[in-house]
């Protein structure tokens, strides 16, 4: 880091961890702050509110297909230029969302704003390893992660305040003058780094796009009714899934390395991760909607609920190195599971009359028991990895946890859809959906427990956790 000896050197490495912290903060805000206006735009666009969760949904699944491509861009074009167009394609996405006069605009745009910002964190991890290299990255890095733990305070609360006093669209507006800022920022602070230029793996690309898309077609198909287009769907999905499976072991520069998953901990803690996302990542969707449509509670009401999530999920931050360290990756991973279950089950316990302070003290247990799953599932994917398969198992598990969070939202959806049974405007069927739905949810997460007794040994955390998966 002698670059940075000089002035001119230190205001540069400062100015290019918070151009990466912008980027942090912009798509963990952007990922929730959606949740809590969508009645809002419902209304809107005049279509029932569950249907708003294509709107989710599309965003997510473009992050997970164009993660992977993020290094290829970067290595091909330099991550100045990679990063500056993400940031102007994201604008112009977030513009396009705040006009848009229909649901099949707002999906078109919520997909320009997933290209756009699907490249930002992971140029945002390297470029700081390359900066400050390995013995100042973790500091560079976890201050950089900061305000990534906020967008999920702000972002929800945030939302609901816009579309309540004044405008659904403005929660994609804002975005617009902070990318200008971004990309003034980009060009003085951003270095402007290229690795080895390799080609990109068109055939496994296009594979693993057709597979994800297809397979959320389906789900999204069965949540409206129609299984027999969701029939086609899945099956097209899981055919060509299946064509990637044995393309990408044999594929020299595989877009998705499936060749990780022969690291029996990398396997675990993906597969595990699945199923607990799979059961999880849907709550903040429907619960918004039990909120709002169920119990008739304001935008900025139902937004203040996540605020105690968050702020317990940011506590447990700071104990985690620990509680890894006392009882192993193992034991903590089983108990934490089964707690995260229970928790989740206890959701079906609410209705129209439960008081706010037992929604809220429910939901601070939650983010602090699933602030430990999530990081002890990221970092035990790279416990007996290598450093230099590092950065693609960072892609690949990125890839994976969008994946699975489109489809968790998708699977909370078609749950409660079937469960309203065509009442979509009233608040009693909102209520009794919401609460089966949370049960089968929790239900599937309970088989994460069953993945993680898998691990051959309760080893503890022998050194920090400073994965790039964690740090933001």
């Amino acid at each position: 880091m002698s670059e940075s000896s000089s002035p001119d050197g230190l205001a540069r490495m400062r100015g290019l961890i918070w151009l990466v912290a912008a980027a942090f903060f912009m798509q963990t805000l952007d990922s929730t702050i959606v949740n809590t206006a969508v009645p809002s735009i419902a209304h809107a666009l005049a279509v029932p509110p569950i249907s708003l969760k294509t709107a989710l949904t599309s965003y997510v699944l473009t992050l997970a297909i164009c993660i992977p491509a993020s290094a290829w861009l970067s290595d091909r074009f330099g991550t100045r230029r990679v990063f500056a167009a993400s940031v102007l394609i994201f604008t112009v996405g977030s513009l396009a969302c705040g006009v848009s006069q229909s649901l099949a605009q707002l999906v078109a745009a919520r997909v320009l704003q997933g290209i756009g910002g699907a490249p930002p964190m992971p140029i945002g991890r390297y470029v700081l390893v390359r900066a400050f290299g390995p013995k100042d990255f973790v500091a560079a890095m976890s201050t950089a992660g900061i305000p990534g733990l906020l967008g999920p305070v702000v972002g929800p609360l945030l939302g609901g305040v816009l579309s309540q006093y004044a405008s659904w669209r403005l929660i994609f507006l804002v975005n617009v003058p902070v990318g200008i800022v971004g990309l003034w920022l980009n060009r003085t602070y951003m270095p402007d780094f290229r690795g080895e230029r390799r080609p990109f793996d068109w055939i496994g690309f296009l594979l693993f796009a057709f597979a994800s898309g297809m397979l959320l077609t389906a789900a999204e198909a069965a949540g409206d009714g129609d299984y027999r287009n969701a029939g086609i769907a899945a099956l097209a999905g899981l055919v060509s899934g299946f064509a990637y499976w044995h393309y990408g072991r044999r594929a020299r520069h595989p877009v998705v390395d499936l060749t990780l998953l022969k690291v029996r901990s990398f396997t675990i803690a993906v597969g595990g991760g699945m199923c607990t996302r799979l059961g999880t990542a849907g709550l903040s969707f429907i619960l918004m909607l039990f909120l709002q449509v169920g119990c008739g509670w304001t935008p900025t009401e139902a937004g203040l609920m996540i605020v105690p999530q968050a702020v317990a999920m940011v506590l447990m931050k700071f104990l985690i190195d620990r509680i890894l360290k006392r009882y192993g990756y193992r034991h903590t991973l089983f108990v934490n599971t089964a707690i995260a279950t229970l928790l989740l089950a206890a959701f079906a316990l609410f209705d129209a009359t439960t008081p706010w302070w037992a929604i809220a003290s429910l939901m601070f247990a939650y983010g602090f028991v699933m602030s430990l799953q999530y990081t002890a599932m990221n970092t035990l994917a790279f416990v007996d990895l290598p450093p230099e398969r590092a950065a693609q198992a960072s892609s690949v598990t990125s890839a994976v946890q969008y994946l699975v969070i489109s489809f968790g939202i998708a699977l909370s959806s078609w749950l409660l859809a079937v469960f309203l049974n065509g009442h979509h405007h009233e608040p009693a069927a909102y209520v009794r959906g919401f609460r089966i739905a949370v049960l089968v949810m929790a239900a599937l997460s309970l088989v994460a427990v069953y993945v993680f007794t898998r691990l051959r040994h309760d080893r503890p955390l022998r050194r920090p956790i400073t994965t790039p998966e964690t740090a933001a």
